[in-house]
C-alpha cells in the first residue's frame, strides 16, 4: 500500500511527470493525456454514483477502481523488462471487459429497441452517465493516440470502447428503461 503523507513534491514545477518506471516526459505527452483523461473520467463516475441505486452504486464503483488499474496501466509503458521487474505493472485483462459486455447485456435486455438518437439528458443520473460516457470517448481517442505512437495494452482501449457503451446503456436504464429518454427530432428548430 502506498503512503501519501506529502502531496506537493515540486517535482513537477518544470513542466514534468514522472511515468510509473520513472521516466520523465513533458505533462502534455500522450501517455499523460491519455492517464489524465482516465482520471477525469474517474471523477465524472463519482458524480454520477451520486444519483445511483444501490446496485448501480456498486458497479460504478467496480468501474471506478478499474479506471485506476487503467491508469495504472497507461502511465507505465510496456517493456520487455517488466516481465522480471519486482513490482510487475497492473495491466486491464480480458475479465474486465468481459464483465462490463456482461453487464452491458443484462441491463440491455430489458430495454426496447432504439427507432432514434438520444440526446443527453432525461433523470440527473441518466445526464450524469451520458457525460461519463463523453468523457470515457474523448479517453479512448487519447489512448488510440497513443498506441499509435507507443505499443500499449490491447486491452485497454477494449476496455474503453466497452465503458462507453456501458454508459449509453446505464443511462437509458437510468432514464426509466428509455421511457424518459429524450429523444432527438431532425430539424425540430428549422
Amino acid at each position: 500500500m502506498v503512503v501519501l503523507n506529502k502531496i506537493y513534491t515540486r517535482t513537477g514545477d518544470a513542466g514534468d511527470t514522472a511515468l510509473g518506471n520513472g521516466n520523465r516526459v513533458p505533462k502534455h505527452a500522450p501517455r499523460v493525456e491519455a492517464y489524465g483523461s482516465v482520471d477525469e473520467c474517474n471523477a465524472t463516475v463519482g458524480l454520477a454514483r451520486l444519483h445511483a441505486s444501490p446496485i448501480l452504486d456498486a458497479r460504478l464503483a467496480a468501474i471506478q477502481n478499474d479506471l485506476f488499474d487503467l491508469g495504472a496501466d497507461l502511465c507505465r509503458p510496456e517493456t520487455e523488462q517488466d516481465a522480471g521487474a519486482e513490482y510487475p505493472p497492473l495491466r486491464i485483462v480480458p475479465a474486465q471487459v468481459a464483465r462490463l459486455e456482461a453487464e452491458i447485456d443484462g441491463m440491455n435486455a430489458a430495454l426496447a429497441a432504439l427507432r432514434s438518437f438520444i440526446l443527453p439528458g432525461g433523470s440527473p443520473l441518466a445526464a450524469h452517465l451520458h457525460l461519463c460516457r463523453t468523457v470515457a470517448r474523448r479517453t479512448e481517442r487519447r489512448a488510440v493516440e497513443l498506441a499509435g505512437s507507443e505499443p500499449i495494452n490491447e486491452n485497454a482501449v477494449k476496455y474503453l470502447n466497452r465503458l462507453s457503451d456501458w454508459f449509453f446503456v446505464a443511462a437509458r436504464v437510468a432514464n426509466e428503461n428509455g421511457a424518459a429518454d429524450v429523444l432527438w427530432v431532425p430539424g425540430a428548430n428549422r
